[in-house]
């Protein structure tokens, strides 16, 4: 039976954070392969991506260049926002069919809102949770648990690396001309400049 990751968020833009956690995910797990998932839109965030669906879509492919196990998907953007976890799950489980299990990939702090997701129980349910633990944030694995029976024995807690990176800091940083290099890949810090997402437009 293989095994499959999905890491799924905004990327906007995506960053050595984001690759880090699927590469302590995949070897950790074992996964087959881990595809990352922009969405169009996520229900809990109340404000709009900054670049555009393509844009994003790009970074991740640019970000995944030179991992043959990392895998762009543009499933999320082919549909109406906003992007539910479930809805993706449920078309991946479709594609890959039985023998394929799905572990999906997400930060300590997006465990503690799970209990807020469309359809919670029917996504642990259909694939394994992957918690790559988060330096600053706390999970009552006990109180979930009571609200979502079974989430305990589908979890996998990581420590994974601590690189202390954001996508909003980033895009702070980017606006005012101050150096991001090392902390996004190269080559999606090429496109970032290319096609001048994120920085100060001039008056």
């Amino acid at each position: 039976m293989q095994r499959i990751g999905i890491i799924g968020g905004t990327f906007d833009p995506i960053h050595y954070g984001h690759l880090a956690i699927a590469e302590e995910a995949r070897w950790a797990l074992d996964l087959t392969q881990v595809y990352f998932v922009p969405a169009a839109q996520q229900p809990l965030k109340a404000h709009n991506p900054v670049a555009t669906s393509q844009q994003r879509l790009e970074m991740v492919r640019r970000a995944c260049a030179n991992h043959a196990a990392f895998v762009p998907s543009e499933l999320e953007l082919r549909r109406k926002p906003p992007s539910f976890t479930i809805d993706t799950l449920l078309e991946m489980h479709q594609t890959f069919g039985e023998q394929t299990e799905l572990w999906f990939i997400l930060g300590w702090d997006s465990l503690n809102e799970i209990t807020k997701w469309t359809a919670a129980a029917q996504i642990v349910a259909l694939a394994h949770l992957v918690a790559v633990m988060r330096h600053g944030f706390e999970v009552d694995l006990a109180l979930l648990e009571a609200q979502i029976p079974g989430l305990s024995a589908r979890t996998k807690v990581l420590a994974g690396p601590s690189l202390d990176i954001s996508s909003k800091n980033l895009r702070e940083r980017l606006a005012n001309n101050r150096p991001v290099r090392y902390q996004i890949p190269d080559l999606v810090l090429d496109y970032i400049v290319n096609q001048q997402i994120y920085l100060k437009k001039p008056q």
